[in-house]
């Protein structure tokens, strides 16, 4: 036990992972975008509508729910049975969560064994009382965090159905994500709140219990009524219908939201809320509570601006943000990325609060948009995620460093050294640490696309990540879509860089083995093939950069170097003639190409 805590606090691993907001009546939602492919494999998309009724007491944390559900089968399958998430059903003491957090190596200081000592008025919990399937009661049985239903009749392929519930439920006392009364005193953190149909794609249904690790939902409408307490003030996914209706100590607040996958709020009497616009671009909404220090609210103010140029920063490197709002609000227990709007906790520095706030709002991109199965796919979310936002602050804090990512290379080359090390193809609950998940999902993840960078050119992955957007935003895409994406930019093959880098754990070691007179002879040690940028330093002092393309990539980035003979893997050495005496040699001066042993690297 102490040795794999040792080791994983070796790797320096960072990572975490938000949401809510609104805006007057007058702002028109976006149009919902055409019906489109859900990937490249799959032609379609299912379709949810919800409008639900929320009576929230805050003096109890509790609160009574209605919902009216419109569901298209647009899939080619008859289905015989519906999947709901009851996300909160996890903040209970024997769940899998609790469970998992208990017997894990290294558990998250967050959960801990904090479920299982949660007393009944503390527990999280949504209860079903009653759902029909146009207008038929329905058979149903909750089974942890996930509710089976039996349909009274199929739905067919191109069929609608309603299906309406009630139900009663309990804010869990704030461990993870969601919550009551988090550690910075916010009321009301409503994340996974609500009874969430799950997917059903050409993989078929994906109702994966809450364990610990993220989402995957189903595009749609939202129409939210909130009845709350008058005092407390709420910022949500949607916009906002008019002015709150008081009745006696309540007000009650009307959402829509279009063409999203989720739906959360936030709320609290001591909130504070500003607004920035975005020139040509959203109104940014923040939240955060008046009980902050004066440092603290300054901190808040500041970050406003820089979230204008980080807004406009994504937009112009990956694609238009498509609605009209997003918010910033304090809450939850860290950072999580959720539609329009992102929860963080606040009391940071302002360094600290930037950089979440970053890395949150690239999560509209590389997740909320994109939508990907964070569950089977968590790094095409979180290292994307992590890399675009690399650049972002890079460019927004005035840092221009050479190689921003340079902390993720060594967070994954600490993990490819660790030994406990699992395919990026791992379920995001299945892995064995913790430590190993955050260093795959976040690292590797941002060091795939970083990579990709050095092996296609940097212009090339520029206009790779903007037709990724372009062709996938509001399609779960898969790990191949990216690639494919890359090949059609380029003309080269690339699924061998898929295959080695996210689907086994073989890594990228290569070595100068001799320099002999002009001659220099190199070795691949590692499993992994990359081409090569090799700089050859001279006897007389001047220097030339070599290009060594991989013969199975059938294709050279654009380069100002020497372009010599492809290199075919299977050959575990290459040797090239410089031209003229050489002094020294070095493979990969960038250190973009994540060798995971660059002591030999140089001769």
């Amino acid at each position: 036990m102490k040795k794999v805590y040792v080791a994983l606090l070796s790797l320096g691993l960072f990572w975490s992972c938000g949401s809510a907001a609104q805006t007057p009546s007058d702002v028109p939602p976006p149009p919902p975008p055409p019906p489109v492919m859900a990937s490249a494999d799959c032609d379609w998309l299912q379709r949810v509508d919800y409008k639900m009724e929320i009576d929230m007491d805050v003096d109890t944390y509790q609160y009574k729910g209605k919902q009216n559900l419109v569901y298209t089968n647009n899939s080619p399958d008859v289905l015989y049975r519906v999947y709901y998430h009851l996300y909160f059903n996890a903040f209970q003491p024997g769940s899998e969560m609790d469970v998992r957090s208990r017997t894990i190596q290294d558990p998250d200081a967050r959960v801990g064994d904090r479920i299982s000592k949660l007393q009944p008025n503390e527990i999280g919990y949504i209860k079903v009382n009653s759902l029909k399937q146009n207008g038929t009661t329905l058979n149903h049985e909750t089974v942890g965090t996930v509710l089976e239903v039996e349909l009274a009749k199929p739905i067919q392929p191109g069929e609608k159905v309603t299906f309406d519930m009630e139900w009663d439920a309990q804010v869990p006392v704030q461990i993870r994500r969601s919550g009551r009364n988090n550690k910075e005193g916010v009321s009301l953190s409503m994340t996974q709140w609500y009874p969430k149909l799950a997917e059903y794609d050409d993989e078929g249904w994906h109702a994966d219990p809450y364990i610990g690790r993220e989402f995957h939902g189903v595009w749609g409408d939202f129409d939210v009524k909130l009845n709350i307490h008058k005092d407390y003030v709420v910022g949500g996914t949607g916009y906002l219908q008019g002015e709150p209706k008081v009745s006696g100590n309540k007000k009650m607040l009307h959402f829509v939201a279009p063409n999203v996958h989720d739906f959360t709020w936030a709320a609290d009497p001591d909130y504070i809320h500003d607004t920035m616009q975005v020139p040509n671009g959203p109104m940014l909404h923040f939240y955060y509570q008046n009980t902050l220090t004066d440092e603290q609210k300054k901190n808040w103010k500041d970050l406003q601006p820089k979230t204008v140029e980080l807004m406009q920063f994504f937009s112009e490197n990956i694609g238009k943000y498509p609605y009209e709002q997003y918010s910033v609000i304090q809450g939850g227990d860290g950072g999580m990325e959720y539609a329009m709007s992102t929860l963080i906790t606040g009391e940071r520095s302002f360094g600290s609060l930037l950089g979440v706030t970053s890395h949150e709002l690239a999560h509209t991109w590389f997740q909320f948009l994109l939508a990907t199965n964070e569950a089977k796919h968590e790094w095409l979310d979180e290292g994307f995620t992590s890399y675009i936002s690399a650049r972002a602050m890079n460019k927004v804090t005035g840092r221009n460093a050479d190689n921003p990512f340079a902390g993720s290379y060594r967070g994954y080359i600490g993990l490819a050294k660790s030994g406990f090390e699992q395919p990026l193809t791992t379920h995001a609950d299945r892995y064995a640490l913790n430590g190993a998940y955050g260093a795959a999902a976040y690292s590797k993840g941002a060091v795939f696309m970083a990579q990709l960078g050095y092996i296609i050119g940097e212009e090339n992955l520029d206009k790779t990540i903007k037709k990724y957007f372009n062709d996938f935003a509001f399609k779960h895409p898969k790990p191949m879509d990216i690639v494919r994406t890359a090949e059609r930019i380029t003309n080269f093959e690339l699924d061998w860089y898929l295959i080695d880098f996210a689907q086994t754990t073989n890594t990228i070691d290569y070595g100068v083995k001799s320099v002999d007179g002009n001659s220099v002879t190199l070795e691949r040690i590692g499993l992994m093939p990359m081409p090569l940028d090799v700089t050859v330093t001279y006897t007389d002092g001047s220097t030339k950069d070599f290009y060594i393309p991989l013969q199975m990539m059938r294709g050279e980035k654009p380069t100002p170097a020497t372009i010599v003979d492809d290199w075919a893997w299977a050959y575990p050495t290459y040797s090239f003639d410089a031209g003229k005496a050489v002094s020294s040699v070095e493979i990969d001066p960038s250190q973009l190409m994540a060798d995971i042993n660059r002591d030999n690297n140089k001769l």
